[in-house]
């Protein structure tokens, strides 16, 4: 009985608190005047944002930003070959795979 006496109530539960909101994705990696990606994503180092709207595929490859005109190629997906210079990267448009040396570099 002595064991009884020593026990206190439960403390009332706390009330959960709000669910932060889902944040945009990073949009500070690609060029100004690009909005809005279509597909974007990272794998091995390399980042990439399709814009379909303006035909531009922005890639970042170790630091550095490089932007792309896709002319009508409708990028999707990206896979990776590797090689004895770091690999080259090959994208997955509505025509078949592209080859990033095969896109014109807008500056």
């Amino acid at each position: 009985m002595d064991a009884m006496k020593s026990m206190k109530p439960m403390e009332p539960l706390k009330p959960l608190k709000p669910l932060k909101p889902m944040e945009a994705p990073d949009s500070s990696w690609w060029p100004p005047g690009l909005s809005n990606p279509s597909s974007s994503a990272s794998q091995n180092g390399v980042r990439y944002a399709f814009f379909a709207d303006q035909r531009r595929l922005a890639v970042e490859q170790e630091g550095k930003v490089r932007q792309y005109d896709t002319g009508e190629h409708r990028i999707s997906g990206v896979s990776q070959a590797q090689g004895s210079q770091g690999g080259t990267l090959r994208f997955t448009s509505q025509r078949g795979d592209v080859d990033l040396g095969s896109l014109k570099e807008v500056r």
